[in-house]
């Protein structure tokens, strides 16, 4: 008796893995942003970034790291280490690592002179290195600089080197090795994320609002994260094109948004810049033609920071004022409230001496004198994160009174 074909399963993602090359990367001295930004791209064009590396400029240890990469990846990136000087490792250690030498190619000797040329200088002779590629490997152009990247296979794994200079390695990437990976044979989906921010809740209290959201190994795959009381929940989906993958985590975040409610203060794809506090309250403000005054002594002038950063166009702030007030917070809001023609008072005032904190908000009411609503911070923590904490929570009683959010 016949049996009628099983589907084959889905083909898995390929693997991938960043490498980041340079002494000023390993010691602290310099924040390694190459990573994070190809991580991300690479993770956006379907490929499952399982590994990130940092390498001093060492040509054992480079040798090592690239073995170890092309053994346990499909797709390797890495920056750093294509400069003409003696601690620029990385083409010596591609070739070593796949077993080959490293030939001249005149083509890119003659590229890199007519950089130089071009600009009145004479090429210095250790340049040349940058002319020369691992045997079978083929050079990525750089248009904004004088070295080309390296790209290369061992064995199944597919090798790209780009420079560490960020502007060059970006434009090399959308302009080359994009396309390239895209290219590759086999299913590729692509993945996208959605980032749900809240404030006024804590971890432990919104994970389990949403525990089956959770759960490792869930497609779309949920995160959670807390940094200084704003938690966000991260949502993962994949899907043959954008469209797709947006459509798929859509039921995940219908139900973040039920479960998380007011909590809630901004909603936005990933990979953009987040979205803060202080530019939630700014467009509330500017879209109902309102203005702010604030008062802050204990957080000294943080709030006036955050918000006049937000507010660049200068159409929600009326004034800010940093100073010790010793009037009850209640009275400062107030009279805040009919400060250069504000339409809300906002006042913050404590000592992280005595460890509390008072947030008063004073809003328009039918009497015209304004009305008080207020908050008490208890200070935990250390002293480093007060302040922040007690801008966001001034941040956010206004937002919550501009939505009716008792």
């Amino acid at each position: 008796m016949s049996q009628s074909p099983e589907t084959p399963p889905p083909s898995s993602p390929p693997v991938g893995e960043v490498i980041a090359i340079g002494d000023e990367l390993t010691t602290g001295q310099r924040l390694d942003t190459n990573t994070q930004w190809l991580a991300q791209r690479l993770t956006e064009a379907g490929v499952d970034v399982r590994y990130h590396t940092t390498v001093a400029d060492d040509l054992e240890a480079n040798i090592r790291v690239f073995r170890t990469a092309a053994e346990r990846a499909d797709l390797v990136v890495s920056t750093g280490g294509l400069g003409p000087t003696a601690d620029d490792l990385t083409r010596d250690a591609m070739a070593a690592a796949a077993g080959v030498g490293l030939i001249d190619v005149p083509e890119l000797a003659r590229c890199i002179e007519e950089r130089f040329t071009s600009r009145g200088r004479e090429m210095p002779p250790q340049n040349l290195r940058q002319a020369q590629l691992p045997e079978g490997a083929a050079a990525i152009p750089n248009p904004g600089g004088t070295a080309p990247g390296v790209d290369q296979t061992v064995g199944r794994c597919r090798l790209f080197a780009l420079p560490g200079v960020p502007a060059e390695m970006r434009e090399m990437w959308t302009a080359t090795v994009a396309p390239a990976i895209e290219s590759l044979p086999g299913e590729r989906r692509v993945v996208r994320h959605g980032l749900v921010k809240c404030f006024g809740i804590g971890e432990s209290h919104a994970e389990s609002l949403v525990p089956e959201l959770i759960a490792r190994g869930r497609e779309p795959l949920v995160g959670i994260t807390a940094s200084l009381a704003t938690i966000t929940f991260r949502v993962s989906a994949s899907g043959p094109d954008v469209a797709a993958a947006f459509a798929a985590m859509e039921p995940t975040l219908a139900e973040i948004r039920e479960k998380l409610a007011d909590y809630i203060f901004a909603e936005q794809p990933g990979g953009e810049p987040e979205i803060g506090l202080e530019r939630v309250v700014v467009d509330l403000l500017a879209e109902r033609g309102e203005r702010l005054a604030t008062g802050e002594g204990m957080t000294r002038g943080l709030l006036a920071s955050w918000l006049a950063e937000a507010d660049r166009e200068n159409q929600a702030i009326a004034s800010s004022r940093c100073a010790n007030d010793p009037t009850p917070p209640d009275e400062q809001a107030l009279r805040l409230l009919g400060d250069a023609g504000a339409d809300y008072g906002l006042a913050v005032a404590g000592s992280e001496r005595e460890g509390k904190v008072t947030i008063a908000l004073a809003v328009p009411d039918d009497s015209g004198h304004g009305r008080v609503v207020s908050k008490e911070i208890t200070l935990i923590g250390h002293p480093s994160i007060h302040a922040p904490l007690v801008a966001k929570h001034a941040l956010n009683l206004l937002r919550r009174s501009l939505l009716g959010i008792e």
